[in-house]
């Protein structure tokens, strides 16, 4: 749709290409028409292109444009925004408790559209209890995140980066 909303009497073309209310095509039309079913159904006649001629203009439900509207409006600023990266620190022996806590905190952020950066220290041997750790956690956080790298052991700690899906 345009920057503004075009609609009603603020359409200024003598005829337009009318859909209906259900996606029906009606076809080219003029203008006053059109105003006068709208009326006659209590929809809006809303213009959806000023790029054609006859621009090509639909009944909507009353409200229901504007509503659309702000909805498109609130799609695109949440694309607009950067995705942030959090990190979430684990330890290898993790009780049942923490885990639940941790997994929760994973999966607000993925569904929130931020990715997740998973941290296991490590001490000594336990490489293998961060690595199972870590896949284990990706396993449970399949449904809202995807692996944007794999679990990457290094010295002292094993990491794992999820994208939201």
């Amino acid at each position: 749709m345009d920057a503004q909303m075009i609609m009603n009497e603020k359409i200024k073309a003598s005829e337009v290409q009318l859909t209906g209310v259900n996606g029906e095509d009606l076809g080219i039309v003029p203008t006053r028409e059109a105003l006068t079913m709208a009326k006659q159904l209590k929809v809006d006649l809303v213009c959806e292109s000023l790029m054609t001629s006859p621009p090509p203009c639909r009944l909507v439900g009353r409200g229901e444009a504007k509503q659309q509207r702000l909805q498109e409006k609130r799609q695109e600023r949440k694309r607009e925004r950067p995705a942030k990266l959090k990190e979430i620190r684990l330890t290898p022996h993790i009780e049942d408790h923490d885990y639940d806590t941790k997994r929760n905190q994973s999966e607000r952020s993925l569904q929130g559209g931020d990715a997740v950066l998973l941290v296991v220290r490590i001490q000594g041997k336990e490489g293998a209890k961060a690595k199972e750790s870590l896949e284990r956690l990706t396993a449970d956080l399949a449904h809202c995140g995807r692996k944007r790298t794999g679990i990457q052991l290094s010295g002292k700690q094993a990491a794992v980066e999820l994208e939201p899906v």
